[in-house]
């Protein structure tokens, strides 16, 4: 058989390979043959959208695994202080120890491995992108560091509210990092600034869908990180790539049983006849309730400025005090179980005054409004207790230099208020609650 060539598509030489009898006869050089071809095509397309996809769905695939794994040790926790029945001492031990190790495993296994791991990481991606190396922040090293100190710090449960979004946003961009190089070996092509730039880009909103599985939070979110910096072609990359993270997230959730169907990950149960009424939505657009919701940020980086430990000895106490003054308020709900409650538009004031089962042994999905509720101070005494602890407890939490975000403590912050807002709204005027 002659020689057999394929000729130019768009100007490009696509496939030239010698098709002798003896190439087709050999299954080994005839399987090569045509994964050159299909590399060809595939490549010829577009190479950037399938390391997008790929970039999606590996992330996933680690926020999904941080979270079953955070679960787990979570319920053994939580099991082991239900199991210890009435000795005070070993529930508080129990309650204590176990967020202290993990916080000071996470703090030491960061600080050994990688101390670029510590924070959030989104300071340093924007600067980054500015132009200016910083090495160790895109590494493998870091990469590693920045899942296990993470997943130590998300599983140290109740006393260490932190989430995990920025961190994500990290972590996607050390992934895309090195897709990128994986792109340019496999093409053969040099890797320019501009194409790192756009995997960056596409990460920040990668990073944010695969925690909350919402693609279009994620691109704004990426949009809002990059400012000035963000290009208008970047905009479907991010969202193909967000929507990627977003989706194998959510449907790994449906694989585990966790949910039936592919749905939002917090949801609302607000009425569909009726869902507001518009006095509520006077007061929440109101100017005094934004000077609310600012108030305590701005006093959170205040604190955590003038709390930032500078030595040894202030971290350990940091830590301590980080774990041990919080189970003072017995509130057993992980940062998921938190923001469902608030997310609950029952009121809860007048649940407990109806209220006649006895308190479950356990925390239960379906009424997590019952851990806020004690007869001796009432609803209104826990929610205060709850913002004035956690208030402090943030900023000595924030001061420890481990993985952690903190994007989802200010998210509290509103919930929250909301929450306070609506529990006050139907004692002063029964019609807007």
């Amino acid at each position: 058989m002659g020689r057999v060539t394929s000729g130019r598509a768009s100007g490009v030489k696509f496939c030239q390979i010698n098709m002798r009898t003896t190439i087709l006869d050999d299954p080994l050089r005839r399987s090569l043959w045509c994964l050159a071809c299909v590399k060809q095509i595939l490549f010829k397309i577009g190479d950037d959208w399938f390391f997008l996809f790929a970039l999606g769905v590996i992330t996933a695939l680690i926020s999904f695994t941080m979270d079953f794994i955070v679960a787990k040790m979570l319920n053994a926790h939580r099991w082991l202080y239900q199991e210890l029945g009435d000795n005070m001492l070993l529930k508080y031990l129990s309650w204590t120890v176990y967020p202290t190790a993990m916080t000071a495993f996470s703090t030491g296994f960061a600080q050994s491995v990688s101390p670029q791991s510590a924070g959030s990481g989104i300071p340093e991606l924007k600067t980054i992108l500015t132009g200016v190396v910083l090495e160790e922040y895109l590494t493998v090293k870091n990469m590693g560091a920045k899942i296990v100190g993470m997943t130590c710090t998300l599983a140290a449960g109740s006393p260490i509210f932190l989430g995990k979004v920025g961190p994500f946003v990290h972590l996607s961009s050390m992934i895309a990092t090195y897709l990128g190089r994986i792109r340019a070996s496999v093409t053969k092509a040099y890797e320019n600034k501009s194409k790192q730039y756009e995997m960056l880009v596409a990460a920040a909103a990668v990073g944010v869908a695969s925690c909350f599985g919402a693609p279009i939070s994620g691109v704004l979110f990426s949009v809002e990180v990059m400012s000035s910096h963000f290009a208008v072609r970047n905009y479907w990359r991010g969202f193909f790539a967000a929507t990627c993270g977003a989706f194998v997230f959510r449907l790994l959730a449906v694989f585990n049983s966790e949910q039936e169907t592919i749905l939002a990950l917090f949801k609302t149960s607000f009425k569909i006849d009726f869902p507001f009424d518009l006095p509520e939505m006077v007061c929440l657009a109101s100017f005094p309730l934004g000077i609310l919701l600012g108030t305590p940020s701005k006093l959170n980086c205040l604190g955590i400025e003038f709390l930032s430990p500078d030595t040894q000895s202030q971290k350990f106490i940091h830590l301590k005090l980080s774990s041990i003054f919080f189970n003072f308020l017995f509130l057993q709900l992980t940062m998921k179980e938190l923001l469902t409650s608030f997310f609950d538009n029952r009121t809860w004031i007048v649940l407990s005054k109806n209220a006649s089962l006895p308190r479950p042994p356990s925390v239960d999905p379906n009424n997590l409004w019952i851990e806020w509720w004690d007869p001796t101070i009432t609803i209104y005494g826990t929610l205060l207790v709850f913002i004035v602890m956690k208030f402090w407890m943030l900023i000595l939490a924030t001061t420890m230099p481990m993985p952690a975000g903190y994007f989802m403590p200010v998210f509290i912050y509103g919930e929250y208020f909301y929450a306070s807002y609506n529990e006050k709204s139907t004692k002063m005027t029964p019609f807007i609650g």
